[in-house]
């Protein structure tokens, strides 16, 4: 058996683990932004925010379509309205654009 054999359930297994850090971290940064833009709605940063969201948006759609968004957007807008009852959906349109399925 290869060396490249032997190991390839540990690569794999690797690979998976990388791919839900990556979309915990972006999870994490995207409950910031939103965060951050509901609670300083009037900061000059917040622009900015939207930015970053839109950007987080396209590399969770890159990565897995509009089921990734749907799946994204509805566990951050349980957990920011949990948090700080808040409600999330004036951000929405900021992912239009990706795909004619994501039209808010």
């Amino acid at each position: 058996m290869r060396l490249e054999d032997q190991f390839r359930p540990y690569t794999i297994f690797i690979a998976i683990l990388y791919t839900k850090f990556m979309d915990f971290m972006l999870e994490e940064e995207l409950i910031d932004l939103y965060t951050f833009c509901l609670q300083n709605p009037d900061s000059p940063e917040v622009e900015q925010k939207k930015v970053r969201i839109t950007e987080v948006g396209k590399e969770v759609f890159d990565d897995g379509g509009v089921d990734a968004l749907e799946n994204f957007y509805f566990a951050i807008s349980n957990r920011i309205q949990g948090e700080i009852e808040k409600d999330i959906a004036p951000f929405r349109p900021l992912w239009n654009g990706f795909s004619d399925e994501w039209k808010y």
